[in-house]
């Protein structure tokens, strides 16, 4: 069967499918390289919506959509094709009853289980089957199975959500039918690939500004993520940091993040080499209670001085944001970065390729030259 990539994966301006998707002050997100351009071009506007935008307006990741895109990049060329009209209507015919054998309840465990998994497989493809499955109830039968606890019916329905959430609409409707309360119960209790895939869900859904303040007060949802980042396998890890991350950008939630005790779960992943840990703490940094608890963490500053030494990029901007935040408020963090040799550090960024972290050493070295 012929392979079509979701249009939401693609960049409204390029066309091309996104590397690296960033959200911009208008809500809507573009690959990173194409809006940089945009705007490094004397653009003020967005190139959808037409509203202003600041003069230092941010380019928020979308981590969401990049994980998305980065579990459907396994296509080879022959199946990435576009497909014809025969095709396309076989398709829909096909998936007309795969979800009426799925949502019967006299249909047989076995052809349920087949039709949901081929069901899985076509949503990643077709945004209109998304849509069709979304019009015929389907939903909730898969939210049924997430609360089967039949292991293998679980992690296809999550799966069938996943993919069924990258429609917008979805986003907030499965809120609504109460997804966010068996999330949270896989996350507890699900096996590892329902935990990571629970996990990404709510990466999804938190795209959506409403749903991040709605995510972030349901009960034990923040407190399981973190449990996930600090019990979890590799995979477990990064899906739950990359959710926290999300939710992180709505200002409530950081409070509720570093209450749960994340602050030295996140510094042990950091040192382990999960950098998206770092950029967690890069949100936290801004409340004064994520400020407060890092100060407490023995080590921390080697960490980050570990991650402007060997990581990313990504994570070099972070750790100077980082530093440069807990050394405004902490003298004793600013003796012990300067004992870590990290204006020398610094001096050394003044030529990178990234603008902001060559913004970033600048202020962080100010910072530390300031303090007497």
């Amino acid at each position: 069967m012929a392979f079509e990539l979701p249009n939401d994966f693609r960049c409204p301006i390029s066309l091309e499918i996104m590397s690296d998707p960033v959200i911009i002050q208008s809500g809507h997100t573009f690959d990173r390289v194409s809006i940089q351009r945009w705007i490094d071009s004397g653009n003020r506007t967005c190139p959808i919506s037409k509203l202003p935008l600041s003069e230092n307006s941010s380019l928020i990741p979308n981590h969401a959509l990049r994980s998305l895109i980065s579990n459907f990049a396994h296509v080879s060329p022959k199946e990435s094709r576009p497909r014809s009209q025969q095709e396309h209507t076989q398709s829909q015919s096909q998936s007309q009853a795969l979800i009426s054998t799925f949502v019967s309840r006299s249909s047989s465990y076995e052809s349920r289980l087949e039709s949901l998994t081929r069901l899985v497989r076509l949503t990643k493809r077709d945004s209109s089957i998304r849509k069709k499955i979304t019009e015929s109830g389907a939903v909730r039968a898969a939210l049924d199975c997430v609360d089967s606890g039949n292991r293998v019916l679980q992690e296809k329905s999550l799966s069938l959500l996943l993919n069924l959430s990258l429609e917008d609409d979805n986003k907030v409707g499965f809120v609504a039918d109460g997804v966010i309360r068996r999330i949270v119960a896989v996350l507890r209790v699900g096996s590892p690939d329902c935990k990571a895939i629970a996990a990404t869900l709510l990466t999804s859904l938190a795209v959506v500004e409403v749903n991040k303040a709605t995510i972030g007060s349901y009960p034990d949802a923040i407190s399981a993520l973190v449990s996930l980042l600090r019990y979890g396998n590799d995979r477990e890890r990064k899906e739950s940091a990359t959710a926290l991350y999300a939710l992180c950008s709505f200002p409530d939630n950081r409070k509720r993040v570093v209450d749960c005790g994340s602050v030295p779960i996140l510094v042990e992943a950091a040192d382990s080499g999960l950098e998206r840990a770092v950029e967690v703490l890069g949100l936290l940094v801004k409340s004064r209670g994520g400020r407060e608890e890092m100060s407490k963490v023995s080590g921390f500053v080697e960490v980050l001085v570990n991650v402007l030494r060997n990581g990313s990029l990504k994570g070099i901007q972070y750790s100077l944001f980082i530093l440069n935040c807990l050394c405004c408020c902490n003298r004793e963090i600013v003796d012990e970065v300067k004992r870590e040799g990290v204006i020398e550090i610094c001096f050394g960024l003044e030529d990178s390729e990234s603008e902001k972290i060559r913004r970033n050493a600048t202020n962080l070295v100010h910072t530390l030259l300031g303090v007497q």
